[in-house]
């Protein structure tokens, strides 16, 4: 039976943000303004940490796989949102659609942690700074890099072996701009009970395990801060974590509006204001708020400019 709806579903049918054709070519500007921002800004980052041995910090280490998550689940959703606009019907493949589940949801995942792992670095600079490089080590930063891949790696494959083993019957039609998970269960006929308490499960564990270290971290470094006596050290330390609490601001206050809002007022319209807000614009604000907020990157991004500059004129 479940071979044969294989065979049957093939493709599935994206239908985009709107379905307004005299909105497809302003969003379709847009949006790819918006992309191409978010990828020059990430890898931008990604390289300055790289090639500028000043930014060769925990902090910086962390800014960089924020900036590769971030690219990794834009690029899995972006380019295929932006063909949305250029096609009468947006085809995505049953495998491909499988492929896009898994990348989009390991990377969102791996950010959350990646975000908690931030917030503890930010905590250890500001309230043990004397030990911050013993305890920061190099070993720990990859430590706390590579558990969240790994993990989310493994909970991404998890969950879409499951949902892509299901039996799809009916429409093909997903009412979303990308392959996810909601919208693929509302095309299976059958019973999806244990995939919705996964989802629920993880969904909720990832939350709330790094939403509290994030929360701990920073009532701790309130605290230290409260504790100093120089208005000149209160406000190094608030800009210290300044970049950091902006983003995090951001992207946990997105997830909870999505995954906290009454189940009566939940729809798939209102998903995909969210989603977008969280597929596309989160990860092109992150590499500005570094940029802009941060005294060490346009130094770094200045020094690399003049490099350059002196290498080829």
């Amino acid at each position: 039976m479940e071979n044969h709806t294989f065979e049957m579903v093939t493709e599935f049918i994206l239908l985009g943000i709107t379905d307004r054709s005299e909105l497809q070519a302003p969003l379709f500007g847009l949006f790819l303004s918006i992309y191409l921002t978010s990828l020059i800004g990430n890898l931008g980052m990604i390289i300055l940490t790289i090639v500028d041995s000043r930014l060769h910090t925990p902090m910086y280490f962390f800014v960089r796989h924020l900036a590769t998550t971030d690219l990794g689940y834009t690029t899995a959703v972006g380019p295929k949102m932006l063909q949305n606009f250029l096609v009468d019907q947006n085809t995505i493949s049953f495998y491909l659609c499988a492929i896009q589940l898994t990348f989009f949801s390991m990377f969102i995942a791996c950010e959350i942690y990646i975000l908690s792992a931030m917030s503890y670095d930010r905590y250890v600079a500001i309230c043990k700074p004397l030990l911050y490089m013993v305890i920061m080590s190099k070993r720990l930063c990859w430590v706390l890099i590579i558990i969240p891949y790994l993990y989310c790696s493994i909970v991404a494959l998890l969950i879409t072996i499951k949902i892509f083993t299901l039996s799809f019957c009916g429409s093909n039609v997903i009412s979303h701009f990308y392959c996810d998970s909601l919208p693929l269960l509302s095309l299976v006929c059958s019973n999806t009970q244990e995939i919705e308490v996964m989802l629920l499960c993880f969904s909720a564990f990832h939350l709330i395990v790094s939403l509290l270290l994030v929360l701990v971290s920073y009532l701790l470094i309130f605290i230290a801060i409260l504790r100093m006596n120089s208005a000149e050290g209160r406000r190094k330390a608030f800009s210290t974590c300044g970049s950091h609490l902006t983003v995090v601001t951001v992207f946990y206050g997105t997830l909870i509006f999505m995954y906290m809002q009454p189940k009566s007022s939940h729809s798939f319209d209102t998903d995909k204001v969210a989603s977008i807000f969280y597929t596309m614009v989160i990860p092109m604000l992150n590499p500005l708020i570094y940029s802009f907020r941060n005294k060490d990157v346009k130094d770094a991004f200045h020094r690399t400019r003049k490099t350059i500059h002196h290498v080829f004129f």
